[in-house]
């Protein structure tokens, strides 16, 4: 668990003190993801890298796991978090894998031990070993490039991540595409993670709570539903736009609609001979409505993970959501 208690950051000059963080308390449960949002200059980034001591605490502290990071000490504390930027950060004069043994090969572990788990990580992210592994970062792609600077941070296997906006520079698509990489890693390593971001549409994707900040203020700390949904004054409700519902329905996939509705096998009117558009249960809504606005026949036939024809979806059946609650889908799963 990280604990921020009373958290305060104050620069000084000779003529002024500027606040950047300004008495903040929270607490991020082990295995999270809690993401930081705030206009540039809110304290975010701040926040983020007082964590590792990057930047000295002017008040209150900052727990890991019950023990004040100001008495830990700093090699061990930094060796243990795994820390991601948005340049990627990689050496250029490092091959792929001595970029993510870096950390290991400081911690002493052998290179049959760390030549393993660079195998290992750059399998979970989708690059071949034999093609990447003596690649050196300039050889790759920007969205290789930020894989890479993941896996290196993971090397190591520590219980936290501290991520500056790691997918920022990428473009739309390979970030969408990395994004849901990422989640489908997390499902399997369970770090906890604190994760700095502008994009509110990211936040919902990634995060299990959301931070948000405005000069130095911590204005909400709640689930992404809740801040969808209940938003506690005029900032947090004009940062998160004006289209919070369409937001919500990221929240809940196909599956989701279809438990709740109650109805899964009732809807198989559809003709196997027409074309027609196609969704996943895995799907999140507001994808699935998309495609379904888009489609000719204002509908969209849904597919079991064999591609196998399940039933179809229109636009009436997004109209029963309204009552729908994320909380309430957790319920019926367990």
């Amino acid at each position: 668990m990280i604990k921020f208690d009373k958290v305060t950051k104050i620069y000084e000059s000779d003529s002024k003190k500027v606040t950047a963080v300004d008495s903040i308390s929270f607490e991020v449960n082990p295995g999270e993801i809690c993401v930081f949002l705030g206009p540039s200059g809110c304290g975010k980034t701040t926040l983020l890298r007082m964590v590792n001591r990057l930047i000295p605490i002017t008040g209150g502290k900052i727990e890991v796991n019950g023990q004040d990071t100001q008495s830990l000490d700093l090699i061990k504390l930094r060796r243990s978090i795994g820390y991601v930027i948005q340049q990627n950060g990689l050496f250029p004069n490092l091959t792929i894998e001595e970029n993510i043994c870096v950390v290991p090969k400081l911690l002493g572990w052998d290179r049959v031990k760390m030549k393993k788990r660079s195998d290992e990580l750059l399998d979970l992210f989708g690059l071949q070993p034999d093609e990447f592994s003596k690649r050196f970062p300039w050889e790759l792609s920007g969205g290789q490039q930020q894989r890479v600077g993941i896996a290196r941070a993971l090397a190591a296997d520590p219980p936290i991540m501290l991520m500056d906006e790691p997918f920022g520079a990428l473009d739309p698509i390979i970030r969408e595409h990395i994004q849901n990489e990422f989640l489908k890693i997390q499902e399997n390593v369970k770090k906890t993670i604190l994760f700095v971001s502008h994009d509110i549409d990211e936040a919902i994707r990634l995060a299990n709570k959301i931070a948000i900040f405005k000069d130095g203020h911590l204005m909400q700390y709640d689930t992404p539903d809740d801040i969808l949904a209940s938003p506690k004054n005029k900032f947090v409700e004009d940062f998160i736009g004006s289209d919070s519902s369409l937001k919500r329905l990221t929240l809940l996939t196909v599956r989701d609609l279809l438990e709740k509705l109650g109805r899964f096998r009732k809807q198989t009117k559809y003709d196997p001979h027409r074309s027609q558009s196609t969704i996943q249960l895995s799907d999140n809504l507001r994808t699935a409505l998309s495609i379904i606005l888009s489609s000719h026949t204002g509908e969209a036939v849904v597919l079991g993970q064999n591609g196998d024809k399940l039933g179809v979806l229109t636009v009436s059946d997004f109209e029963s959501l309204t009552s729908v609650h994320p909380s309430e889908v957790t319920a019926i799963r367990c």
